[in-house]
Protein backbone atom coordinates (compact mmCIF):
# COMPACT_ATOMS: atom_id res chain seq x y z
CA UNK A 1 0.00 0.00 0.00
CA UNK A 2 1.15 3.54 -0.61
CA UNK A 3 1.35 4.13 3.57
CA UNK A 4 3.35 0.21 3.76
CA UNK A 5 5.61 2.36 0.89
CA UNK A 6 6.34 5.21 2.68
CA UNK A 7 7.03 3.53 6.02
CA UNK A 8 9.87 1.29 3.84
CA UNK A 9 11.33 4.28 2.44
CA UNK A 10 11.52 5.91 5.56
CA UNK A 11 13.41 3.04 7.20
CA UNK A 12 15.24 2.51 4.38
CA UNK A 13 16.62 6.53 4.03
CA UNK A 14 17.13 5.83 8.03
CA UNK A 15 19.10 2.93 8.11
CA UNK A 16 20.87 3.94 5.07
CA UNK A 17 22.16 7.03 6.78
CA UNK A 18 23.26 5.12 9.61
CA UNK A 19 25.25 2.44 8.07
CA UNK A 20 26.73 5.29 6.03
CA UNK A 21 27.87 6.57 9.03
CA UNK A 22 29.03 3.59 10.63
CA UNK A 23 31.14 2.79 7.69
CA UNK A 24 33.05 6.06 7.88
CA UNK A 25 33.20 6.21 11.86
CA UNK A 26 33.89 1.99 12.13
CA UNK A 27 35.00 0.45 8.94
CA UNK A 28 32.86 -1.73 6.67
CA UNK A 29 33.97 -4.84 8.74
CA UNK A 30 32.32 -3.17 11.52
CA UNK A 31 29.01 -2.66 10.16
CA UNK A 32 27.75 -5.51 8.75
CA UNK A 33 25.63 -6.15 12.16
CA UNK A 34 23.87 -2.84 11.26
CA UNK A 35 23.40 -3.83 7.69
CA UNK A 36 21.37 -7.10 8.64
CA UNK A 37 20.08 -5.16 11.09
CA UNK A 38 18.38 -2.64 8.48
CA UNK A 39 17.64 -5.51 5.99
CA UNK A 40 15.51 -7.11 8.54
CA UNK A 41 13.76 -4.44 9.59
CA UNK A 42 12.89 -3.48 5.50
CA UNK A 43 11.89 -6.73 5.37
CA UNK A 44 9.63 -6.88 8.29
CA UNK A 45 7.56 -3.31 7.08
CA UNK A 46 7.10 -5.21 3.65
CA UNK A 47 5.25 -8.05 5.36
CA UNK A 48 3.16 -5.51 7.46
CA UNK A 49 5.03 -2.62 9.26
CA UNK A 50 3.17 -3.32 12.39
CA UNK A 51 5.96 -5.88 13.22
CA UNK A 52 8.16 -3.30 14.12
CA UNK A 53 5.91 -0.66 14.65
CA UNK A 54 2.86 -1.75 17.01
CA UNK A 55 0.78 1.34 16.76
CA UNK A 56 0.86 1.17 12.96
CA UNK A 57 -2.78 0.89 11.87
CA UNK A 58 -2.70 1.01 8.25
CA UNK A 59 -3.28 -1.68 5.37
CA UNK A 60 -0.09 -3.77 3.96
CA UNK A 61 -0.32 -4.93 0.45
CA UNK A 62 0.86 -8.22 1.34
CA UNK A 63 -1.83 -9.29 4.18
CA UNK A 64 -4.28 -7.95 1.94
CA UNK A 65 -3.12 -10.37 -0.83
CA UNK A 66 -2.13 -13.35 1.23
CA UNK A 67 -5.83 -12.91 3.22
CA UNK A 68 -7.34 -13.12 -0.12
CA UNK A 69 -5.53 -15.97 -1.38
CA UNK A 70 -5.98 -17.86 1.46
CA UNK A 71 -10.25 -17.16 1.82
CA UNK A 72 -10.26 -18.79 -1.93
CA UNK A 73 -8.34 -21.79 -0.89
CA UNK A 74 -10.52 -22.49 1.42
CA UNK A 75 -13.59 -21.64 0.19
CA UNK A 76 -12.26 -24.73 -2.05
CA UNK A 77 -12.47 -27.03 1.17
CA UNK A 78 -8.62 -27.10 0.30
CA UNK A 79 -6.18 -26.86 4.13
CA UNK A 80 -2.95 -24.71 4.08
CA UNK A 81 0.23 -24.31 5.94
CA UNK A 82 0.86 -20.63 6.90
CA UNK A 83 4.90 -20.09 7.33
CA UNK A 84 6.69 -17.03 8.63
CA UNK A 85 10.08 -16.72 9.90
CA UNK A 86 8.80 -14.04 12.29
CA UNK A 87 6.16 -14.54 14.99
CA UNK A 88 4.94 -11.36 15.12
CA UNK A 89 3.78 -12.07 11.61
CA UNK A 90 1.86 -14.84 12.60
CA UNK A 91 0.40 -12.20 15.27
CA UNK A 92 -0.86 -10.15 12.34
CA UNK A 93 -2.66 -13.50 10.97
CA UNK A 94 -3.94 -14.82 14.21
CA UNK A 95 -5.47 -11.59 14.63
CA UNK A 96 -7.55 -11.31 11.80
CA UNK A 97 -8.77 -15.05 12.09
CA UNK A 98 -9.62 -14.55 15.64
CA UNK A 99 -11.98 -11.69 14.96
CA UNK A 100 -13.35 -13.08 12.07
CA UNK A 101 -13.67 -16.70 13.84
CA UNK A 102 -11.57 -18.69 11.97
CA UNK A 103 -10.50 -21.65 13.22
CA UNK A 104 -7.09 -22.29 13.26
CA UNK A 105 -3.61 -24.72 14.91
CA UNK A 106 -0.80 -22.89 15.93
CA UNK A 107 2.84 -23.53 16.46
CA UNK A 108 5.63 -21.33 17.55
CA UNK A 109 8.74 -21.78 19.50
CA UNK A 110 6.25 -21.42 22.78
CA UNK A 111 3.39 -23.88 21.94
CA UNK A 112 3.83 -26.05 24.60
CA UNK A 113 1.45 -29.35 23.29
CA UNK A 114 2.64 -29.22 19.56
CA UNK A 115 1.52 -33.42 18.90
CA UNK A 116 -1.97 -31.77 20.08
CA UNK A 117 -1.72 -28.66 17.12
CA UNK A 118 -0.95 -31.10 14.41
CA UNK A 119 -3.61 -33.25 15.32
CA UNK A 120 -6.08 -30.82 15.76
CA UNK A 121 -4.81 -29.50 12.16
CA UNK A 122 -4.84 -33.37 10.78
CA UNK A 123 -7.89 -34.85 12.10
CA UNK A 124 -10.62 -31.76 12.18
CA UNK A 125 -12.49 -30.78 9.19
CA UNK A 126 -13.19 -27.10 10.30
CA UNK A 127 -9.14 -26.55 11.00
CA UNK A 128 -8.42 -25.28 7.44
CA UNK A 129 -5.17 -23.12 8.36
CA UNK A 130 -1.84 -23.80 10.06
CA UNK A 131 0.19 -20.90 10.95
CA UNK A 132 3.62 -22.58 11.86
CA UNK A 133 7.04 -20.39 12.55
CA UNK A 134 9.61 -21.48 10.35
CA UNK A 135 12.13 -22.30 12.83
CA UNK A 136 9.66 -24.69 14.94
CA UNK A 137 8.04 -25.85 11.89
CA UNK A 138 10.73 -27.46 9.98
CA UNK A 139 11.62 -30.50 11.76
CA UNK A 140 9.59 -33.82 13.15
CA UNK A 141 5.84 -32.94 11.61
CA UNK A 142 3.77 -34.74 9.36
CA UNK A 143 0.89 -32.78 7.55
CA UNK A 144 -0.07 -34.61 5.29
CA UNK A 145 -3.89 -32.73 5.49
CA UNK A 146 -2.37 -29.61 3.41
CA UNK A 147 -2.59 -29.13 0.13
CA UNK A 148 -1.35 -25.79 -0.09
CA UNK A 149 1.74 -24.04 2.12
CA UNK A 150 2.16 -20.31 1.81
CA UNK A 151 6.05 -19.37 2.75
CA UNK A 152 5.35 -15.45 3.70
CA UNK A 153 8.95 -14.44 4.07
CA UNK A 154 11.46 -16.73 2.43
CA UNK A 155 14.05 -17.74 4.63
CA UNK A 156 17.84 -17.06 4.27
CA UNK A 157 18.85 -20.23 3.93
CA UNK A 158 16.46 -22.02 1.22
CA UNK A 159 17.04 -25.66 2.95
CA UNK A 160 15.10 -24.71 6.04
CA UNK A 161 12.43 -23.38 3.66
CA UNK A 162 12.49 -26.79 1.88
CA UNK A 163 12.15 -28.50 5.06
CA UNK A 164 9.24 -26.72 5.99
CA UNK A 165 7.84 -27.32 2.66
CA UNK A 166 8.13 -31.05 3.22
CA UNK A 167 5.93 -31.46 5.98
CA UNK A 168 2.95 -31.83 3.68
CA UNK A 169 5.23 -33.81 1.41
CA UNK A 170 5.20 -37.38 3.93
CA UNK A 171 4.62 -40.67 3.21
CA UNK A 172 0.69 -41.04 3.38
CA UNK A 173 -0.01 -37.87 1.26
CA UNK A 174 -2.00 -38.62 -1.59
CA UNK A 175 -3.08 -35.13 -2.65
CA UNK A 176 -1.24 -32.43 -5.41
CA UNK A 177 0.64 -30.31 -3.03
CA UNK A 178 0.84 -26.32 -4.14
CA UNK A 179 3.25 -23.74 -2.43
Amino acid sequence: TEEQEREYEEAKSHYRNLILKSIEDEGIAKSQWMVLQGLTKLRQIANHPRLVDGDYDGASGKLTDVLWKMESVIRGGHKILIFSQFVKHLDVFRQHLDAEQIRYAYLDGNTQDRQGQVELFQKDESVKIFLISLKAGGLGLNLTAAEYVFILDPWWNPAIESQAVDRAHRIGQEKTVFT
